[in-house]
């Protein structure tokens, strides 16, 4: 696992994810730790680093 820093796309606040580097291509949906908002990751991992990360706010 690897801590990634990243900005909120809600509340533009840094915060960080834990991402599983053992998985090449992920994408999954977790809430932001400051305003609890829903949050879709993408995430491209390459020799166990990230290689492409995205984080984007959901349309309600």
């Amino acid at each position: 696992m690897n801590e990634h820093f990243f900005q909120c796309p809600y509340c533009w606040e840094e915060v960080s994810i834990l991402v599983d580097v053992s998985i090449s291509n992920q994408s999954f949906i977790e809430d932001c730790e400051v305003c609890c908002n829903p949050i879709q990751f993408t995430v491209t991992v390459e020799a166990g680093e990230i290689a492409g990360f995205q984080a984007d706010s959901i349309e309600q």
